[in-house]
């Protein structure tokens, strides 16, 4: 089969007219950015289609990710263009971060005949979303320098030179570090303010990479522009002596931070290779942030189409979680179906042979027939099964098919998860074959949007504990037995609480790499604590920031880094981009 950079180059694009045109779009509702990108405005857009009633939303997710790949974002493509064969059907998904484009994962657009084009596009810059989060995120962290310096330059005289009171900044509690859209772990640890008197205050700060930034949560997170700049006003960028919160709006730089982000608001339109629409905006991880595409997206997509494939970071335990505490509760948008993929080869590698050794299982190992290490690692789909359920939705298996795949075992795996609760399970080769490839899973997903709606059933009320939802959340929606909390964690959540925060949702940052804590623990682990190191507040996003375990902000590039196969030839056509 061909790369998935000649399919996007041999796909016959439709002008971003033509796709617009077709969701019903008038011409004062969308930008055209080039012949096959453009943004939507989404307040005349959503004041138009207020009373339209909404179409329905799909929530893809998967089992605990495995280095070879689900195909979460393939599955998503192809049941949008499945689905767009008798209805009128979208995908939202999230925009790709350069750091794994050029470190290790790869660009983020699926894959095959089931992919977002022009892929170069999409993989690269796009509008210009993520580098306005930079600018803006990199814009507070200045204002907050410059003040830092100008205060302690000027000292008393400085609410009578400048007319503004002094912040007192304490700078051993700032918050706010720089950002970057590049894999860099030389830029986790560094020293601003170096030089001498003229360059700032000397101090310890860091890097997080551009998805990592409180304000892409924001920007995912926020209704409109009105709620965005709201949001950006209240976000926390360090403390003062007295230890109570510095914000955007005291250092006067939240409104020229929601001139930057303006247009990053509004939402991209592309297509697919079969020229069906498609929604990209925002791109938090999963692991680090909520990991979901926009609100607006998700508000614009139910209103003009009959049916919306979203997908949540990662595995259930990440973004279909935070999908359904935070964004649900904050959006009001609840889904009527959530598909959970899976591979054979992802499941075997959850098998206990590989636990006990610690072994990476090969590619071409778990390609073989395996039927016991394929029960065994059975639990993992099992778990994330039940895990749909708990939140009271219709779960449909999506089974990514590879051409080494035995039909015994694929047979065995649809009636396990039947078994299981699932309410269909279906092969997908929506890679191979586009929106064909996965028709049967379009058509088992369409009968579980017809159930009778519940409202999803939530881990934890907002009126419980900090501490109270940390056990909710690890005891029901992991399946651990307790937490463990620092002294500093301790102190942080009396803090929080008694700042008046503690009614926010919690979002975990965690390993993706087991449905634990623990990245060594596969399949459907029990009886684990989860250690809680830190409680932070992210004002601005709403919601509280817990860090457990090692969880890197800014990843590393690896010695045979993606970038080593990009180039350009002299024609500028885009060499080795995947």
């Amino acid at each position: 089969m061909i790369s998935d950079l000649e399919i996007s180059r041999q796909t016959k694009l439709r002008p971003i007219s033509y796709i617009a045109k077709r969701l019903g779009l008038s011409e004062q509702e969308y930008e055209p950015h080039g012949h096959h990108k453009a943004k939507l405005d989404s307040t005349p857009l959503l004041s138009r289609l207020k009373t339209r009633p909404n179409g329905k939303l799909i929530l893809v997710t998967a089992i605990t990710p495995t280095p070879l790949g689900e195909g979460k974002t393939v599955t998503t493509i192809g049941l949008s263009q499945a689905l767009n064969k008798t209805h009128k059907a979208l995908a939202c998904i999230r925009q790709p971060s350069m750091g794994p484009v050029f470190g290790l994962k790869g660009g983020a657009a699926g894959g095959g005949y089931s992919q977002v084009v022009p892929m170069e596009e999409m993989n690269l810059h796009l509008t210009g979303d993520i580098h306005a989060v930079s600018a803006a995120h990199n814009l507070a962290a200045a204002a907050l320098d410059a003040r830092l310096f100008h205060e302690e330059r000027l000292g008393d005289e400085y609410q009578k030179k400048t007319g503004q009171p002094r912040l007192n900044i304490d700078p051993k509690r700032i918050v706010w570090p720089r950002v970057v859209d590049h894999n860099d772990r030389a830029l986790r640890h560094i020293t601003v303010g170096q030089g001498g008197d003229k360059d700032g205050v000397e101090r310890s700060d860091s890097f997080y990479i551009t998805a990592a930034s409180e304000l892409m949560a924001i920007l995912a997170l926020s209704k409109d522009l009105q709620d965005m700049r709201q949001r950006l006003g209240r976000t926390i960028v360090a403390y003062d002596l007295q230890g109570k919160p510095i914000t955007c709006e005291m250092l006067k730089v939240a409104g020229a931070m929601a001139v930057t982000l303006k247009d990053a608001l509004k939402p991209n339109l592309l297509q697919t290779t079969e020229n069906s629409p498609v929604l990209v905006h925002t791109g938090p991880f999963a692991n680090i942030a909520h990991g979901n595409s926009s609100v607006i997206a998700d508000e614009i997509g139910i209103k003009l189409a009959d049916y919306v494939v979203t997908e949540g970071g990662f595995g259930s335990d990440m973004g279909m979680e935070k999908y359904f505490n935070i964004k649900y509760r904050q959006s009001g948008i609840a889904p009527s179906c959530v598909v959970v993929v899976a591979t054979l080869r992802g499941l075997k590698s959850h098998a206990h042979k590989y636990q006990q050794t610690q072994k990476a299982p090969s590619a071409k190992e778990l390609a073989l027939p395996d039927q016991e290490g394929l029960e065994e690692g059975a639990e993992n789909l099992g778990w994330h099964i039940q895990n749909g359920l708990r939140y009271g939705q219709p779960v449909v298996v999506a089974i990514n098919r590879f051409a080494e795949d035995t039909e015994e075992e694929l047979e065995w795996l649809k009636s396990w998860a039947k078994s299981q609760g699932a309410f269909a399970a279906c092969e997908s080769q929506a890679f191979a074959h586009g929106g064909c490839g996965a028709l049967e899973l379009a058509q088992a997903v369409q009968k579980a949007c017809e159930l009778p709606q519940a409202k999803p059933q939530l881990l934890y009320e907002e009126s419980m504990t900090i501490t109270q939802k940390l056990l909710s959340l690890v005891e029901c929606g992991y399946g651990g037995k307790g937490i463990h909390l620092s002294n500093q964690a301790r102190q942080e959540i009396e803090q929080l609480e008694a700042g008046g925060f503690g009614k926010l949702p919690i979002c975990m940052a965690k390993t993706p790499a087991s449905i634990s804590h623990d990245p060594s623990l596969k399949g459907a682990p029990q009886g684990f604590v989860v250690p809680i190191n830190s409680v932070k507040v992210n004002a601005g996003a709403g919601f509280i920031y817990v860090l457990c375990g090692a969880v890197m902000t800014m990843p590393g590039l690896g010695e045979n880094a993606a970038y080593h196969q990009i180039d350009i030839d002299a024609n500028g056509e885009i060499l080795g981009l995947s």
